[in-house]
């Protein structure tokens, strides 16, 4: 990815001017960065995982499409796709509009919603806040993985997703996707975009 100056931090508000839209003020090479995280499935967050510093930093391809969320919108509506913000979770993912990806669109988006599911449901089981799912100091440890490994029911579940390996598998789906962060071995939690679609799935289990 290349390397993006600290210039494109997220101003105070969006900017839909005409000239915010122009082509002059990307660089091409910022432009394919995100390009290719849409290409690969995955979510843009505001804040990404650091590993080396072990802490969440605010992800500059998230400030490059924020700044300038009218050029790209207009970018990809000519690309046939819907560049869509979720303010809530702080996140951009792209929507594409042919029949083919929206049938590939809802297997991936049912399969994010059967690991967060059982997640989200394990978790509330163990008696504790499914806050502290998207929090880098808590999500899941080490004996929360191993007993939901261990568990036949979930494996089963994750088997009629086609997750033939299990939880691993699952938990990598989501990684890839942005949609859950790995801060150590044996530690997971889940990203803003995650744990946003997390809390969707217990609002219409609770409304349902």
């Amino acid at each position: 990815m290349p390397e993006v100056s600290d210039a494109m931090e997220p101003t105070e508000s969006v900017d839909h001017s005409h000239s915010s839209s122009s082509f002059e003020q990307i660089l091409p090479a910022h432009s394919a960065a995100i390009y290719r995280e849409f290409q690969a499935g995955r979510v843009i967050v505001r804040d990404s995982w650091d590993s080396n510093r072990s802490e969440l930093r605010a992800n500059p391809l998230y400030n490059l499409l924020y700044n300038h969320l009218s050029h790209f919108r207009t970018f990809y509506e000519h690309l046939g796709s819907e560049l869509v913000f979720n303010e809530t979770g702080a996140f951009f993912f792209l929507k594409e509009s042919s029949d083919d990806e929206s049938e590939e669109h809802d297997e991936n988006a049912f399969r994010v919603q059967v690991i967060l599911l059982i997640i989200g449901r394990y978790f509330a089981r163990s008696g504790r806040d499914l806050d502290y799912l998207g929090r880098p100091d808590a999500g899941l440890n080490e004996q929360d993985l191993e007993a939901l490994t261990g568990d036949e029911e979930y494996q089963e579940i994750l088997r009629a997703a086609r997750f033939e390996k299990g939880v691993p598998e699952a938990l990598d789906y989501l990684e890839k996707r942005n949609l859950l962060f790995r801060p150590g071995t044996g530690r997971c939690f889940l990203s803003s975009a995650g744990f946003y679609f997390l809390q969707e799935l217990v609002r219409e289990f609770e409304q349902g």
